[in-house]
């Protein structure tokens, strides 16, 4: 082990059944580069089709990548895969998480951990490097993962990284998660670790993880990805006119600006104009919560947090003293979803008492709390559009029994007092009622309570597909490029490679130049609401967001940053560097690899993401059975037409030419949307190809 560079060398197998713990060679997976490959590679190899998300045959692997613990910039996530309670089909999944939790990982020695069968009785994972133990949990079951998180912490070592469920996880709720750090979540997965009993994983190590290159090296790689990295969804203009920027764009996340403060530190800090030149003022071009809440927040703002390895600081830690009277803690950090998500449920409205956004800033940080510590996941905030439409629809007075419907304080949710979200929350975690079938999912509640064509037709709903999850940077976002996407997923796509160019802020022209030269064409990418046919290099570029993401989770990266499309410098005229994650990984590994050899390793991942689908779902018709869009992407707009300027309505015809080239692309059958089997042998997946063939389940 001890010529391993960039992975620890190790992967931790625990079997909580019979409690035993065997260490295995994480070079079996080298192939699969880390976190979600080894994932998607655990679950093909031990998952049994049919498998549900909380039977014990089902697994969950933590997994992180040979690039988290080296000090790249940005690699602080962790990848969880498991089977997703809240798809229909249980589908394969991946949840992800911020903070510090994978780093440590990787410092007791270990790239991944398998958890498997369940455990006779709740208990907390506990890993001091290559000592590992099961700790007995039924004191911690029934509590919070604020108080759980402290718990364990308080048992290890000073510096450990605690992950946990809450309540909902206990209950098995779909949609529960699974939390590091106080505010980092998992979402999805946390009702699989409560079905295994396993309560939290607390985890401290202390031994390197060694890079192959020279450090001096590593530093100028370091200095380049200075040179191009942007503010938080690596935004590369302020949203302020500044003395060194050429452009600015109102919705740049690059909020800094002379007078703009962390104004509850002591004493406030005054984020200034960050000029890009300037590395030691990166860690303050985000400031969050004005951009999460709103300009009240500034006054509460202690700091921006985030997560190890990172300077771009995105996660805004609040001091509110009246969030005290909702019996919470007056300090409240969260960062996009997280807070906006809570604002959502609060469906009548904010209170209007006290300054200008207070009432709305007080129901995000009330919200954020309470689902925080219960561990209760938003579906990228569908939850709320669930309760919007069964609510004024008039569902809930007919599926909920009349006694529940009455004890239900609707005057708090009229007067917009967050008061509301108490008793919501409390609800969705302890099952409580009818009304707790939202914590179900979206599919699960929309079939129980007879959701009608206007709920999965109406672009007000956000609902992307039939098969229950959201939108998420979809057509709105490169039309076709962003459809695509948001299609190829078990759940809400978590991919941001694209949404980070055109959202930098940069001019169309530029953007389009850039993705030219990365695509091939700078025909890949359409000017906001005026959208062209499609054409094979919007094929390209979606393949190549999508292979860069699972790269990113398999690195372990930011997809939130990565890739470095674009930089805010003047003087490399606006371009970043695509080719920064093969450098990191050849030096990081010391296996010389090309971005293009790094890029067949993220294709032969997400084939085998579509292989794992296929396999669960047992049909070969992707194009049919998984793939399609639900109606509002065809019908809003009713008196435009597609592709006329400023509508973003699709067209028919051109999204099935548009999966049609996609499949081209990936090298899968045009009909189905199914892996071939000429290409997973090519990418190396010759036993899945095999598996496939032996279930009836490859395209003719």
């Amino acid at each position: 082990m001890s010529n391993i560079t960039g992975w620890a060398g190790k992967i931790l197998r625990v079997n909580l059944t019979d409690g035993t713990f065997k260490a295995e060679d994480t070079l079996k997976y080298k192939d699969f580069v880390g976190g979600m490959g080894i994932g998607y590679k655990v679950m093909w190899d031990e998952v049994p089709a049919g498998t549900k998300a909380f039977d014990p045959e089902n697994k969950i692997i933590f997994g992180a990548g040979p690039l988290t613990g080296t000090g790249a910039v940005c690699a602080g996530r962790t990848n969880i895969t498991s089977l997703l309670a809240s798809n229909p089909y249980n589908a394969v999944s991946d949840s992800h998480m911020g903070g510090h939790f994978s780093a440590e990982m990787k410092y007791a020695g270990w790239d991944a951990i398998i958890i498997e069968g369940k455990s006779p009785k709740p208990v907390w994972l506990k890993i001091e490097n290559d000592k590992v133990s099961l700790e007995d949990a039924r004191y911690l079951w029934g509590k919070g993962i604020f108080l759980t998180t402290a718990f364990v912490a308080g048992k290890m070592p000073k510096g450990a990284q605690v992950a946990a469920i809450g309540q909902a996880g206990e209950n098995m709720v779909n949609l529960s998660v699974i939390m590091n750090n106080g505010s980092h979540s998992a979402g999805g997965h946390g009702g699989v670790m409560g079905s295994k009993n396993i309560k939290a994983i607390g985890i401290r190590g202390t031994l390197p993880v060694h890079i192959a290159a020279d450090r001096r090296d590593w530093l100028e790689v370091d200095k380049e990805m200075m040179a191009v990295i942007g503010a938080n969804n690596n935004h590369v203009v302020p949203s302020t006119p500044q003395p060194w920027a050429e452009y600015n764009a109102a919705r740049s996340r690059w909020t800094a600006t002379d007078g703009l403060t962390w104004g509850a530190a002591n004493p406030p800090v005054n984020t200034g104009t960050c000029d890009p030149h300037d590395l030691n003022s990166v860690g303050l071009r985000t400031q969050k919560a004005v951009f999460d809440h709103g300009a009240v927040a500034e006054q509460y703002t202690v700091r921006m947090g985030g997560c190890h390895a990172c300077p771009i600081r995105c996660h805004s830690t609040l001091h509110i003293p009246k969030l005290e009277k909702y019996g919470l803690s007056p300090n409240v950090s969260n960062t996009c979803v997280g807070y906006s998500s809570p604002g959502g449920i609060m469906i009548q409205g904010h209170s209007k008492e006290g300054e200008e956004g207070e009432g709305t800033m007080m129901s995000k940080a009330v919200g954020a709390q309470l689902a925080d510590d219960y561990g209760v996941w938003c579906n990228y905030s569908q939850i709320g559009r669930d309760f919007k439409y069964a609510h004024e629809s008039g569902i809930l007075k007919k599926v909920l029994p009349q006694e529940e419907y009455d004890s239900i304080p609707w005057d708090l949710l009229e007067k917009g007092d967050p008061e509301f979200l108490v008793d919501f929350y409390r609800r969705i975690t302890f099952k409580e009622g009818e009304l707790s079938r939202l914590g179900e999912g979206a599919y699960w509640v929309a079939k129980a309570w007879n959701f009608g064509d206007d709920y999965w037709n109406s672009s007000s709903y956000n609902m992307w597909s039939k098969l229950g999850f959201p939108k998420h940077h979809s057509n709105e976002t490169a039309a076709q490029v962003g459809s695509l996407i948001n299609s190829m997923f078990n759940r809400d796509a978590q991919c941001h490679t694209h949404v980070n160019l055109t959202g930098s802020g940069l001019p169309i022209e530029i953007q389009k130049a850039v993705i030219g030269e990365v695509i091939g064409s700078p025909d890949a990418l359409d000017a906001p609401n005026s959208y062209t046919p499609m054409n094979e290099y919007k094929a390209k570029f979606a393949k190549w967001s999508i292979i860069r993401n699972c790269l990113h989770d398999s690195l372990t990266l930011c997809n939130w940053m990565w890739p470095m499309t674009v930089s805010p410098l003047k003087e490399r005229n606006y371009r970043g560097n695509t080719s920064l994650e093969s450098q990191y990984f050849s030096m990081a590994t010391g296996i010389p690899t090309t971005e293009a050899e790094l890029d067949l390793m993220g294709e032969r991942i997400f084939t085998l993401h579509r292989a794992l689908t296929v396999k669960q779902m047992g049909t070969v018709d992707m194009r049919n059975e998984h793939d399609p869009i639900c109606e509002w992407v065809y019908t809003i707009n009713p008196d435009m037409q597609p592709f006329t300027p400023g509508t973003q309505k699709m067209d028919r015809e051109d999204m099935q030419l548009a999966f049609t080239m996609f499949y081209k692309e990936m090298g899968w059958d045009e009909k189905t949307g199914a892996p071939t089997k000429a290409t997973l042998i090519r990418l190396g997946l010759r036993d899945v190809a095999a598996e496939l063939e032996k279930l009836g389940l490859l395209p003719n």
